[in-house]
């Protein structure tokens, strides 16, 4: 288990460096300001000075997103999405998730449209350190739709009707670009 960990660690540093910085959401977690590339709402869960990173791979007709997080509570589980409006000073700000087939009812709970097949899931459980990596995996691409943030959730993601695509409060922010 521990070679493959680090595996995917050597993978997920290879991605990171292998893709322009332009293309890539980063940054350490700080209150809200102007300007800032993540934020944080809750900082006993998702503590200022924690880092993150998200890079979004499209290849084909596939996208894959890389999240990495490093300084969060160790021991924890979390749950992310891809959501379609930048971070703001609200956690509601970053908008709903970012679904390929729009549910026409918002918020979306019906796991018809809220599941990782339509929309990009990126839970994780965090180690020792505090550090995760979560890797999504789906057939389509963003293209010119909005999509410009993954939210760190409070808990894994519920797939059952009328609670699918929820994990609870949004806790923390990153601004991404995603194509």
């Amino acid at each position: 288990m521990r070679k493959l960990l680090s595996v995917v660690a050597a993978a997920a540093l290879a991605a990171l460096a292998a893709v322009p910085a332009s293309a890539t959401g980063h940054g350490v977690f700080e209150t809200w300001r102007e300007g800032a590339k993540a934020v944080t709402y809750d900082v006993q869960k998702v503590p200022v000075g924690a880092r993150v990173a998200v890079v979004p791979l499209a290849t084909g007709r596939k996208t894959s997103v890389l999240l990495w997080v490093h300084g969060l509570l160790p021991y924890r589980h979390y749950g992310a999405h891809v959501h379609v409006k930048p971070c703001g000073p609200n956690p509601a700000d970053a908008g709903p998730h970012f679904q390929d087939q729009a549910d026409p009812v918002q918020p979306s709970v019906d796991p018809a449209y809220a599941n990782p097949r339509n929309e990009i899931w990126l839970d994780f459980a965090t180690d020792d350190k505090g550090s995760a990596i979560a890797i999504a995996n789906v057939l389509w691409r963003f293209g010119d739709r909005p999509a410009a943030a993954v939210i760190i959730h409070n808990e894994h993601t519920h797939t059952g009707p009328g609670e699918a695509g929820t994990a609870g409060p949004r806790l923390a922010c990153v601004n991404a670009r995603f194509r």
